[in-house]
């Protein structure tokens, strides 16, 4: 039966099951964040046993070793970004890390030690312009409580200088028609090569920079996020301008921690910008959902990144959450296209 107003908008309200989840984090966010309930410090996450043991792997420098890799692709200490990147992400979303932690701590400075003069970070697309990660890792720092350090400010400057002409991000060798048996090669050039402004937008990529903005308390309130937010909620279930991920298909194949851009990614920045499904393409978006719910709740998403048996509720509970929002800014039901 469904009980809270949001979960209306779903064939099964999965608060229950989320909220007694045996998982401890799950039911710890469901709680506090779907219930509004007192749960104790995010702290209290800390210790539990995944935790530990991600934090037992973290390496004197603050990194964590990538798995394998290929020498012509990128650096070691380049896969180590990436690597870095991917547990930073896990410790911030599923158990509430910030810089409290030492290891956060130190996982933040090894990771700012990528970034360029300029503002971005450098290296997982060896010396050219990643504008994805800059995205995707400004996020990750955001969120564990470095928004006010001026090393992030640096890379929203960075992020609002290198915007396409349509107010959209897209990967600069990209827009200048470099393909992809070439764009290994063009990693080890010497300087990164501009873009071309006057080229659309991807919105893999926009969605991977909205994010940064949309956990920023302030950025998350400019017109720039406005009109890059507008550009995401009309591209809902459209190809890509490019060729990377381009299919329609890529908005359900999904990953939480958040690592591309996906559905369930893009109504988490969406509802945090204030957009809602009162957005014609965002109420068709949820509709969707609604019809590939199954009946535990979950939602028949393809996982791209992970095997964790829980995997599916943390695909939900980031759903419930921006239904929440949603709620709580009244914006449950469409008032027409726009």
């Amino acid at each position: 039966m469904v009980r809270s107003r949001w979960g209306r908008l779903l064939k099964v309200d999965p608060l229950p099951v989320l909220a007694s989840s045996k998982t401890p984090a799950i039911a710890f966010f469901a709680r506090r964040d779907l219930l509004g309930s007192s749960t104790g410090p995010v702290s209290a996450l800390w210790d539990l046993p995944e935790a530990r043991k991600i934090v037992a792997r973290q390496n004197p420098d603050g990194s964590w070793r990538y798995p394998g890799g290929k020498p012509h692709v990128r650096s070691r200490k380049n896969y180590d970004q990436l690597e870095t990147f991917r547990q930073v992400g896990i410790l911030v979303e599923k158990f509430g890390f910030s810089r409290e932690h030492p290891a956060l701590a130190r996982a933040a400075e090894f990771l700012f030690s990528f970034q360029a003069d300029g503002g971005d970070f450098r290296g997982i697309y060896g010396n050219q312009y990643a504008t994805t990660y800059v995205g995707a890792i400004g996020e990750l720092l955001v969120k564990a409580g470095y928004a006010d350090d001026p090393r992030i400010a640096k890379v929203f400057r960075w992020l609002l200088a290198t915007r396409q002409s349509d107010g959209g991000w897209a990967i600069p060798l990209r827009t200048v028609g470099v393909p992809f048996a070439e764009f290994v090669d063009l990693m080890r050039h010497p300087s990164p090569i501009a873009p071309d402004r006057s080229k659309p937008s991807s919105h893999l990529v926009t969605g991977m920079v909205l994010r940064a903005f949309a956990a920023h308390p302030v950025h998350r309130g400019s017109a720039e996020a406005r009109q890059a937010g507008e550009l995401l909620a009309w591209r809902l279930y459209r190809r890509d301008a490019y060729g990377d991920r381009g299919d329609v298909s890529y908005w359900e194949r999904v990953s939480f921690p958040f690592w591309f851009t996906d559905i369930v990614s893009a109504f988490d920045s969406l509802s945090r910008l204030g957009f809602g499904p009162d957005v014609a393409t965002i109420y068709a978006a949820l509709d969707r959902l609604r019809k590939i719910q199954r009946s535990d709740g979950t939602f028949g998403l393809k996982l791209m990144k992970g095997k964790s048996k829980d995997f599916p509720w943390w695909i939900c509970l980031a759903i419930c959450r921006s239904l929440v929002r949603w709620q709580d800014s009244d914006r449950l039901h469409p008032a027409g296209a726009r």
